[in-house]
């Protein structure tokens, strides 16, 4: 036996949807029916064991939302911010490689924009062209030359062939060819190809926070710094 039929109603009695529909298609019932309007209660929210009228509930309902649209409104608000701070020192990037006579100063460029632009304390840039011998002995802790075909490259062998950067943590042996043995405290990496398939090199940024550099995120400003750097080292 249905629940209707248990009250005495026909099995075709108005259901819940057709309820609901009507109440939306005649939003004024309520102020038609305003003695109606005060014998409804509800359950109240928070505390099950009272009752609140429509109209208080209503009032809740309102509220959470406005509060969930502010809650909302912040994190557009501070992924903004974010990105303006971003841009600023992207362009400060630009700025400092236009001034770049030469691949020397354009390196020293990029790891003093690292440093200090973008607050980067662990960043490293590997090269793969013929230049780099020569300019690794005067900016060893952050320029290395690289071989594409050595077994250390060849880590990266999937992400310099996608030609897109890659967040997220690495492996052991990943981490201690780019940061050295003795950084153990690299939680997270932004990996970034430098040139079609990595063909120039590989810059790496690393953070003690294994939340900093996360899969999930953004790497659309992580690309334009890549490809500015592939510009500044090709001139």
């Amino acid at each position: 036996m249905t629940t209707n039929s248990a009250r005495g109603l026909p099995e075709d009695a108005l259901s819940e949807a057709k309820v609901a529909d009507y109440l939306q298609a005649n939003p004024d019932f309520f102020e038609r029916n305003a003695g109606l309007l005060a014998k409804l209660r509800l359950p109240h929210l928070r505390d099950k064991a009272a009752t609140v009228s429509l109209v208080e509930r209503q009032v809740d309902v309102l509220r959470e939302r406005n509060q969930a649209l502010e809650r909302r409104l912040k994190e557009l608000v501070d992924v903004a911010r974010a990105n303006d701070t971003l841009a600023d020192r992207i362009h400060r990037l630009s700025q400092r490689l236009l001034r770049a006579p030469d691949l020397q100063h354009a390196v020293d460029a990029i790891e003093t924009s690292m440093r200090e632009d973008f607050e980067a304390m662990h960043a490293v840039l590997i090269l793969f062209i013929a230049e780099a011998q020569t300019l690794e002995s005067t900016s060893r802790r952050f320029l290395r030359a690289g071989d594409p075909a050595s077994a250390e490259a060849r880590m990266f062998e999937s992400l310099l062939q996608s030609g897109k950067p890659r967040c997220g943590q690495v492996r052991d042996s990943q981490r201690d060819y780019l940061f050295g043995k003795d950084t153990i405290e690299i939680g997270s990496v932004a990996l970034t190809p430098l040139g079609p398939k990595g063909s120039l090199g590989l810059l790496a940024i690393g953070a003690s926070d294994a939340e900093r550099f996360h899969p999930a995120m953004s790497t659309e400003f992580l690309s334009r710094i890549g490809d500015l750097i592939s510009h500044a080292l090709t001139r």
